[in-house]
């Protein structure tokens, strides 16, 4: 992989980029990683401590926060929005702003050939297994199995996958 530090009407500053990766014009990425071969839409911010796997898809106007890994070969439709703190909050309880150090990362994989549809919502601290196929507009508050289908708010695994839809 590559660094590199440049600006492509949007931004990438720190980015490790392997080989054959397409970004569109107008994405925010910092101090993140690109698998070969993946392709980044338009107006996706991948934030710092990102690891995209390789031949992954990011659709448009979608938002991975720090402590998002996507394994290879994953899908993700265009505005899904990954979170990374359960309970987020501007300030303290005196009214204090809080720093770095005032929230707790939960990390977030997404296992091999994953697929999340456009508009999901997915909670921080959970798994996508390999192969999982999440419904348009879900919202992921608990890990899947690999090889499952899930959608709905609060999504569900609704069935696992046949052998011909992996």
């Amino acid at each position: 992989m590559e660094e590199f530090e440049l600006r492509n009407d949007g931004w990438l500053r720190q980015v490790k980029v392997g080989r054959d990766v397409r970004i569109h014009p107008l994405v925010n990425a910092y101090e993140c990683a690109i698998g070969d071969g993946s392709q980044v839409g338009a107006f996706v911010e991948l934030q710092c401590g990102v690891n995209v796997g390789s031949n992954c898809k990011i659709s448009s106007h979608s938002f991975l926060c720090e402590g998002v890994t996507l394994q290879d070969g994953v899908f993700v439709g265009h505005g899904v929005m990954f979170t990374n703190d359960r309970w987020p909050r501007a300030t303290d309880p005196d009214g204090k702003k809080l720093g770095r150090d005032g929230w707790k990362c939960l990390p977030t994989v997404v296992g091999r050939r994953a697929s999340i549809g456009s508009g999901c919502t997915i909670l921080p601290g959970i798994e996508i297994g390999e192969g999982v196929m999440i419904g348009a507009g879900s919202v992921v508050t608990k890990s899947v199995p690999a090889r499952h289908v899930a959608f709905g708010n609060p999504a569900r695994v609704i069935r696992p996958l046949a052998e011909n839809e992996f």
